[in-house]
């Protein structure tokens, strides 16, 4: 370690000791700190560590976390980065976090990356394997349309040419630019093939090779599935590891075969399951075994924000965060299982980190919704009124809606909710605000 490494690294350390001691946070300065005084810290951080990078648009954080816990199950020394602080100087927070690996031990980095910053990441860690879990349009003020997203994801892994890239096999433009990478892929194989039409504002059902429209015999969501063009030989590859069947879903959790061997994990909808997929294909890339990995699913728990049950007052409260149309979409197929009565709350921001362009919420099938047992609908957040119109325009609950002016009127209306259950819709700093208030309200303790 150089000398410029070395008190690099100290001031890191030193920086997340006191905010941890004195603010009880602090997931990304110290990475600042330390990049500062080297910007190339990461490469000494990161150097006894075969990494693993995550990223695309939806499912990074609860793919990181289940990969972690099955590979917990084998491995003593598993880093990551459970905060979700996914850039360039929290990822350098991450490994300063870390305790010091004994002399010539080696452990397994996890890290979720943001996609935005891996070309900063892959240059100073050599990965021994990147995960693609999807591309959607997703905060387009920040990445534009969805081919300048993947492109970020495939100049990283060409960056990297030994490093193997698995794969979402059923997203056609996870497999448009040819990598010099071995490969891998995962996908969906529970349906008979037959004939099917996405959705008529589908993005990416474009032929990447001849740009006709793409054909599919099976569908999952979105433009996921088994596609082909009739016009050329693109189509989907051949599957490594592939979900056989759907065994039973529900609000709280999920129960499916991967390759004939069968798992639960504490979060339902068939996103999720793509993310247990893609987390069990690292786990067998890093030689587990399926009972290894089942047994690492079993420890799970649910991450803030991605379906977390909360008891407030004894009402069942479930809170998932939403960022773009898809993840949108998905998470309102969710709220359809519940068959009780409930309070329906949308907390919708548009600071840097939510995208600064709310225009996609009118992507989202909120009309869907005006067939579900809502008793009650309220909004709140920077931009509470757009999301108002929204709800209004969906005719939702006969456009009777309450706008909340805080996160603490939030904490109040699920108190005082007339239903046992509540669905909270929130954008990520919405997410943060309504967990620091939970936490000072005493609901939640971490």
């Amino acid at each position: 370690m150089s000398f410029r490494s070395n008190i690099a690294t100290h001031v890191g350390r030193l920086s997340r000791w006191a905010l941890t001691k004195f603010t009880g946070g602090g997931s990304s300065l110290p990475g600042k700190l330390a990049l500062t005084i080297d910007p190339d810290i990461l490469t000494t951080l990161g150097e006894n560590y075969d990494v693993a990078i995550i990223t695309g648009t939806n499912g990074k954080t609860l793919t990181t976390a289940l990969s972690v816990y099955a590979l917990n199950e084998a491995y003593p020394h598993v880093l990551t980065n459970p905060t979700g602080s996914n850039m360039h100087q929290g990822i350098v927070s991450t490994f300063l976090a870390a305790p010091r690996l004994e002399k010539n031990k080696k452990g397994i980095a996890v890290l979720e990356v943001d996609e935005g910053s891996l070309k900063h990441v892959v240059k100073h860690v050599k990965p021994k394997v990147f995960v693609h879990t999807n591309v959607f349009r997703d905060q387009m003020d920040r990445y534009g349309e969805i081919y300048t997203i993947y492109k970020l994801m495939a100049d990283a892994a060409k960056e990297a040419p030994e490093a193997t890239v698995i794969s979402n096999a059923d997203s056609p433009i996870l497999n448009s630019i040819d990598l010099p990478n071995p490969r891998l892929y995962f996908g969906f194989e529970d349906q008979m093939d037959g004939n099917v039409v996405p959705h008529h504002n589908t993005d990416g059902i474009l032929c990447p090779k001849c740009d006709h429209v793409l054909k599919y015999h099976t569908l999952t969501y979105a433009n996921q599935g088994k596609f082909y063009c009739e016009n050329c030989d693109f189509k989907r590859p051949e599957l490594d590891f592939k979900v056989t069947s759907l065994d039973d879903l529900n609000i709280t959790d999920s129960t499916f075969t991967i390759n004939d061997f069968q798992f639960q994990i504490p979060v339902a909808g068939m996103y999720n399951i793509y993310n247990a997929l893609a987390a069990y294909s690292l786990g067998r890339f890093f030689d587990l075994s399926p009972e290894q990995i089942h047994d690492g699913f079993e420890k799970a728990e649910r991450v803030f924000g991605r379906q977390e049950i909360l008891d407030i007052e004894g009402k069942q409260v479930l809170i998932n965060l939403v960022k773009n149309p898809v993840g949108l979409n998905q998470v309102i197929d969710l709220v359809g299982l519940d068959k009780d009565p409930s309070t329906f709350i949308a907390i919708l921001n548009n600071q840097y980190a939510d995208g600064t362009d709310v225009s996609w919420i009118w992507d989202g099938d909120f009309e869907k919704m005006s067939d579900f047992n809502i008793q009650s609908v309220y909004t709140a957040g920077m931009r509470k009124e757009d999301m108002t119109k929204r709800l209004e325009v969906a005719e939702l609950f006969d456009g009777d809606i309450q706008e909340l002016n805080s996160v603490e009127e939030v904490v109040q209306a699920t108190r005082e909710a007339k239903t046992d259950s509540v669905h909270i819709f929130a954008t990520y700093t919405a997410m943060l605000d309504l967990r620091k208030e939970l936490i000072q309200a005493g609901y939640i303790t971490k």
